[in-house]
């Protein structure tokens, strides 16, 4: 199964972004809980270079504690610090305002040492589409400025926000790689409807979360994953028939045997977190 998209308007803001970035200070790196790894961009650290970086980890609420203990302790080994939140919730939101604006003193320090008069920390918030980034601008600024919704592709231009006296924000729209060559990634992305404007069969991808959950169920201790989510959500057990098989007998059993409405019907449940807090990824040392 091969997964595409066609981001014209995300080719677009990619060039608007990397030419604003010139002018930005400090970069909010945001990645979906879910899926830290897969929603990291590979260019982030070439556009970023010597910039300060803030990485914020969105859906907070949809993975356990104990899970983000683990990618708190793994980015921690890799010389990262990261920065939690719900931003639907605004939880976290206080501690990312502080980092920004942190990140900001050395600026404003060097301007000082050149005779000129300190200015607004200037910061971009960036990330893949529906992971959560004009939630997080809303929270910062307290009220709704740049319209949010859990779905792909909301943000299509770049505009500049004031959050405060210390802060000024970049709004950017989600940017994903033009190619996406590794598979698993592409699938996770899809699974979290991370990917933007993407063409994909629901079908195949509702049947690889299946084998990803029926995975992680059998490696994963009991505190980072829930037991027997599709079990306890739909009272059919998984564990002896393939991804498609289930989603087959989980359409006749709910749905006539519409595969699709089915298929649809699971990757929202899991979306919505109504199976449970659920990672698809655990850092590399814990699997």
């Amino acid at each position: 199964m091969t997964i595409q998209w066609y981001p014209g308007h995300i080719a677009k803001a990619e060039r608007e972004l990397k030419e604003q970035l010139k002018r930005v200070d400090v970069v909010l790196e945001v990645r979906d809980a879910r899926i830290p790894l897969s929603t990291h961009h590979p260019q982030i650290s070439q556009w970023v270079g010597s910039k300060a970086r803030v990485l914020v980890i969105n859906r907070m609420d949809m993975i356990t504690p104990a899970v983000r203990q683990l990618w708190t302790s793994w980015f921690r080994s890799q010389a990262e610090t990261l920065y939690f939140t719900n931003a639907q919730q605004g939880k976290g939101i206080r501690e990312v305002a502080q980092a920004a604006q942190d990140a900001g003193v050395a600026m404003n320090q060097r301007r000082r040492d050149r005779g000129m008069q300190p200015r607004p920390v200037r910061a971009v918030v960036i990330g893949f589409p529906n992971v959560g980034k004009s939630a997080l601008i809303n929270r910062l600024l307290g009220r709704r400025v740049v319209e949010s919704a859990r779905r792909p592709g909301v943000t299509r231009q770049l505009r500049w926000v004031r959050i405060s006296d210390e802060i000024e924000l970049l709004d950017a729209p989600g940017v994903i790689p033009a190619k996406l060559s590794d598979r698993e990634k592409a699938l996770k992305l899809a699974i979290c409807d991370d990917i933007g404007e993407a063409a994909y069969d629901n079908q195949q991808v509702a049947a690889v979360l299946v084998e990803l959950l029926k995975d992680l169920e059998i490696i994963a201790e009991p505190d980072l994953f829930p037991k027997a989510p599709l079990e306890t959500r739909y009272a059919l057990d998984p564990t002896p028939i393939t991804g498609e098989e289930y989603l087959h007998a989980l359409a006749n059993q709910r749905h006539q045997g519409n595969v699709e409405r089915t298929a649809r019907e699971l990757l929202n449940d899991f979306r919505q977190g109504l199976l449970g807090a659920i990672p698809l990824e655990l850092p590399p040392s814990s699997i």
